[in-house]
């Protein structure tokens, strides 16, 4: 099984355009789960402090294989997520391993 970890950074919006924004991306991501049959798992977090100096939003998923996983990465369902993820978002952090 491979575990796909990413962080995501906001761009510097207020209070409460951040929230809806969170609160999209995360309904967008955990959305994929009935679109893309490799996607085996699926959580997406917050962190707890909206005003946070480090990442805002966390995905955990799973996948059985990395072939599995790079057929996710090119699924469009999954392409636009990561456009809108790029319109929002500041800075991105990932790793996939082994588990």
């Amino acid at each position: 099984m491979i575990n796909h970890v990413v962080l995501f950074k906001l761009k510097d919006y207020p209070a409460e355009e951040k929230t809806e924004v969170i609160a999209e991306l995360k309904a967008m991501l955990l959305g994929l789960k009935d679109k893309i049959a490799e996607l085996k798992h699926i959580e997406v977090g917050e962190n707890y402090e909206l005003d946070s100096k480090s990442y805002d939003l966390a995905l955990i998923s799973h996948f059985e294989s990395v072939e599995d996983l790079d057929v996710y990465r090119v699924h469009p369902e999954h392409l636009k997520v990561v456009k809108r993820v790029g319109e929002t978002t500041e800075a991105r952090a990932a790793v996939d391993f082994n588990f």
